[in-house]
This record gives C-alpha cells, sequence and structure tokens, in this order.
C-alpha cells in the first residue's frame, strides 16, 4: 500500500511586529504613532539580540527553509505618508527592510476612518513606488480600510482581488501579502484573501483561526520599551499555536 500523504509539520509561528504612523505622538488617541527616536530605539533593541528586522515575505521565504530564527517581521499598516520620511531612514541604518500595507483606493488622502484624533496623510502613488524601489515589500491593506467582515459578497471581492491587482499595476511587480483592516477576520474573509491569490495574510489575534493566511502580529507602540519588547518577544511563543509548513 502507498503511505499515507503526511501533513506539513507545524512550526513555531514567527513574531512579526505591528506599526503603523511614524511622528509626532501628541495627539494619538489610537495609540497608533511611535516617535522616530523610539523606533531607533526598538530596532537597535532588536539589533543588540542578534535579531534583525525583514519583510514578511521574507520572513516566511526563510522559514521555508528551516532558517530565519533570527528574523523579525516589520509590518506598517496604512501607508503613512510619515513612512518615507522617518521610518525608511532608520530601517536603512539598522539594515532592516519590512512590509508596507497600503490602501490603493485611497492614495493620496488621509485616515478617513479613524473618527478622533488627527488627519494623517498617507502616501501618493509615487510615494509607494518610491518605497518599492528602496526594498520594502508592498501588500495590501484592502482599497478603503473597510471591516471585511461586514462587508458583502461584491465588497469583499473589491477590497482584496481589485486592490491587489491596482498594487501590481502600480508597482510592476507581485503582491502576495494582506492585512485585515483593523484586524478582523473571519473564515469567509480570509478565504476570499486566499481565493484573490495572496500567500500569506496578517491579522492581530485571529481566535482559533490559523495558518498563512492569519498571521498573528504583535502592536508596538509609543510606550515599548526594551523591557516591554523583550516581554512581547517572549510571550508571543508561548501565547501563539504553530504555524501548518513553517520550520
Amino acid at each position: 500500500m502507498p503511505s499515507p500523504v503526511k501533513s506539513p509539520a507545524a512550526g513555531p509561528v514567527p513574531w512579526i511586529a505591528m506599526y503603523h504612523s511614524v511622528g509626532d505622538c501628541s495627539d494619538d488617541p489610537y495609540h497608533v504613532t511611535v516617535s522616530p527616536g523610539r523606533l531607533e530605539r526598538q530596532l537597535r533593541w532588536l539589533g543588540r539580540r542578534g535579531l534583525r528586522g525583514v519583510s514578511v515575505a521574507e520572513l516566511l521565504a526563510a522559514r521555508d527553509r528551516g532558517e530565519g530564527r533570527d528574523l523579525v517581521g516589520l509590518t506598517f499598516d496604512d501607508g503613512y505618508a510619515d513612512f518615507l520620511v522617518h521610518a525608511l531612514p532608520l530601517l536603512a541604518r539598522w539594515k532592516c527592510t519590512a512590509t508596507l500595507f497600503v490602501l490603493p483606493g485611497r492614495l493620496g488622502g488621509d485616515n478617513a476612518w479613524d473618527p478622533l484624533g488627527p488627519r494623517r496623510p498617507l502616501l501618493t502613488a509615487d510615494g509607494i513606488r518610491r518605497a518599492a524601489a528602496e526594498g520594502v515589500e508592498i501588500g495590501s491593506h484592502g482599497l478603503t480600510h473597510v471591516d471585511l467582515t461586514r462587508a458583502d459578497d461584491a465588497r469583499l471581492k473589491a477590497e482584496t482581488v481589485e486592490s491587489r491587482a491596482a498594487l501590481e499595476e502600480l508597482t510592476g511587480t507581485a503582491v502576495n501579502g494582506f492585512c485585515y483592516p483593523y484586524g478582523t477576520v473571519d473564515r469567509r474573509v480570509m478565504a476570499a484573501v486566499r481565493e484573490a491569490g495572496y500567500a500569506y495574510a496578517c491579522a492581530v489575534d485571529p481566535g482559533e483561526l490559523s495558518g498563512r493566511h492569519v498571521l498573528p502580529r504583535v502592536h508596538i507602540g509609543q510606550r515599548d520599551t526594551g523591557v516591554r519588547l523583550a516581554l512581547k518577544h517572549r510571550l508571543h511563543r508561548w501565547r501563539r499555536r504553530p504555524v501548518e509548513g513553517l520550520r
């Protein structure tokens, strides 16, 4: 009798950090902004522990080879314009890369989905192309930043399929990563993202869902000093279930 096909082994879930804006934190009711100085100290903390921040695509590729235990995924949601001004130079200084999840339906707009706090400008098409040219992985955050678990089928398809097509046309490269707006995801939304052709997707806390299309992430904010980072890094592997196919 032929041997039964074995499922891919499950490995420890990779540590993926979730950032948003990098700039002035004085008016930040959602706690989504880190100052450039704090980001540099956080990158320094990684470097001193033999860790390096990379894009999610690079992280997953390394893990597929059985490597990359010294790598940390760095993600920046929403595509704020301050990424080019503040984050990109620091990433280059510390020899890090990152994944930038952007909204092609809001190019050059602002964070209109946030009812509180200041309006923060988003990257234009040229800004996204500049980030990609500097080695930043560009991923989709949907078209317009809506809760996909509340979207009808037509809206869900537009936010996943059309956003990917728009970004691939804009950058001239494949877009393989998706990030769920607000971190909200259910089985229907996860299936739609997979069917849209994405190789992986990032959530926040996916609950009972598991796999490459609901990778959990850790929120990193202005208050995250070295002590807090160490605690978050340690607790992440204890709290998260292994991901199938990662070594």
